[in-house]
């Protein structure tokens, strides 16, 4: 299976260069109160010189309109997640993708709407805090369209993730850090590589 590997929380320069080095799909950058948190104009620095097939996600959360307007206006992201329901009060442009963010808590297989987005983000009921989500509620959401693990994911697990849930994507963050926004290289090239061996294997 074809597999969508995104980093989220890049702050400096060496990170994101070992990410795109690695071979990611996408690298976000976060636009919400967070020890990740960075500008746009910076986070706009930061991709000056990325390669235009790396996808630029916009990681927000609960944004007013006025927030999401500069960050679309300065940093001109590729992808916008945030919160299911923000996207209600947002005006996207075409251009911009929407990865709507759900939380593991509320959702039960047996309850899940029937109209769901294609695309989506499904993680542990706190972003940023490296708890996993219900992989098994997962692994149901995955067979309806294309859904981004994340939450917790770090190289030890992200291959029995990806036999488990079968998702189209998997999004890492803390599993790659040293510290709170500070990207490890090494935990990026591992945890590429695992995630690229698990789904070549997946059926």
């Amino acid at each position: 299976m074809s597999l969508m590997i995104k980093i989220c929380g890049f702050t400096e320069p060496v990170g994101l260069a070992a990410a795109v080095a690695a071979g990611v799909d996408a690298v976000g950058f976060v636009f919400a109160p967070s020890p990740r948190q960075i500008s746009a104009a910076a986070a706009t620095a930061l991709c000056r010189d990325m390669p235009d097939h790396v996808i630029r996600v916009a990681v927000m959360r609960h944004p007013r309109p006025i927030d999401w307007q500069q960050v679309q206006d300065v940093f001109k992201p590729d992808w916008l997640q945030t919160d299911a329901q923000d996207f209600a009060q947002l005006e996207v442009p075409p251009h911009c993708q929407e990865l709507p963010v759900f939380r593991d808590g509320g959702l039960r297989a047996t309850s899940l709407p029937e109209q769901w987005p294609t695309q989506l983000l499904f993680e542990g009921p706190r972003s940023g805090a490296g708890e996993t989500a219900d992989w098994s509620l997962a692994a149901t959401i995955a067979t309806r369209g294309r859904l981004v693990l994340a939450g917790g994911l770090s190289s030890d697990n992200v291959a029995t993730a990806i036999a488990q849930v079968k998702p189209w994507g998997v999004d890492v963050s803390s599993g790659v850090e040293s510290a709170p926004g500070q990207k490890d290289p090494a935990r990026i090239e591992q945890f590429v590589a695992r995630a690229r061996a698990a789904a070549s294997t997946a059926c």
